[in-house]
């Protein structure tokens, strides 16, 4: 008995991330991003972690997976293993003095291509002796495991050894190409525009619900998930977008103006938040501090637009 109950004890970190993954997305597509494995993969791996336990340790429902007591249990254990593994990773790196270095950043697709990059300049001006290794996708990074070590997200994550500061807060906006904002006469219904949307694959990002909810399929110009896209479909007057008004700064698009009689559906536009996450253990080391700080420092620099109201 002892001999078994070993056996099924003899879990590798890897599983346990992936439990950590799935605890925290739970979704099997969510927490595959995470990981780099896809669905089906993810599902075995997760099952065959269950079939080791003799537990099971998620409900698998419609709306995604469901911890049991099992996975409860075991999440506190889970949690200080990765604590601990990320402390491990950061030994070598404990003892630095200067900045300087390698720091690997992981920044969404938009914020990448329009603000952090042309940033990176007054890094370098600032600290030449930091290398900054960018990590521009959708999937978020797993900093648990120093696939990162910063990362610029849209939410906050809900477990780790980890530290955040939040960056900034705006609502995200319909905006249409600059030069027909004040053009184009005010919208008394948001069907009666051409929109650029999220794919399939984004429909449980907040923005592609809040579409899906006010936009008539009819009224869809575009559909793509590359955000750099959408952003240059409407500055090229395609069509209206939700986007961060502070893009305004970065391209020729402006709020659109709408009736007083959408304010409703205005209200219920999702609110984007910015946060600036990191190591714990790696939060004073001189390389990261410092881009730490910098990325601080620039994102106090924007400010919200809001959009424009005709009555």
């Amino acid at each position: 008995m002892v001999a078994l109950a070993q056996a099924r004890l003899a879990v590798r970190w890897e599983e346990v991330r992936l439990f950590l993954a799935l605890y925290r997305e739970r979704t099997l597509a969510g927490a595959g991003a995470q990981v780099g494995l896809d669905a089906s993969t993810l599902s075995r791996r997760l099952a065959a972690l269950e079939e080791s336990l003799a537990t099971r340790l998620f409900e698998r429902t419609r709306e995604g997976l469901v911890p049991t007591e099992g996975a409860e249990l075991l999440l506190p254990a889970a949690e200080e293993m990765a604590a601990a593994h990320a402390r491990f990773l950061t030994d070598a790196s404990g003892f630095e003095r200067a900045a300087e270095g390698t720091v690997r950043l992981s920044v969404p697709p938009g914020l990448a291509e329009s603000f952090v990059g042309p940033a990176l300049v007054r890094l370098r001006e600032r600290h030449p002796r930091i290398q900054i290794e960018l990590d521009v996708s959708l999937r978020f990074a797993d900093l648990t495991r120093r696939e990162a070590e910063l990362a610029v997200r849209t939410r906050l994550p809900q477990s780790g050894d980890l530290v955040s500061v939040k960056l900034g807060e705006r609502r995200w906006t319909p905006m249409v190409a600059a030069g027909h904002a004040s053009a184009r006469k005010a919208v008394r219904s948001w069907g009666d525009l051409p929109w650029i949307v999220w794919g399939e694959e984004m429909r449980d990002f907040p923005p592609a619900r809040w579409l899906a909810k006010h936009v008539p399929r009819s009224s869809v110009a575009l559909c793509t998930n590359h955000f750099t896209t959408q952003v240059a479909a409407v500055a090229a007057g395609l069509g209206v977008a939700l986007l961060p008004p502070v893009f305004a700064r970065f391209a020729a698009v402006a709020p659109a103006r709408y009736r007083e009689a959408l304010g409703p559906s205005v209200s219920e536009l999702p609110i984007n938040e910015t946060w600036l996450i990191g190591h714990r253990a790696l939060r004073t080391v001189p390389r990261v501090a410092a881009v730490w700080a910098f990325l601080v420092e620039e994102f106090s620099k924007f400010e919200p637009r809001p959009g424009s109201r005709a009555r």
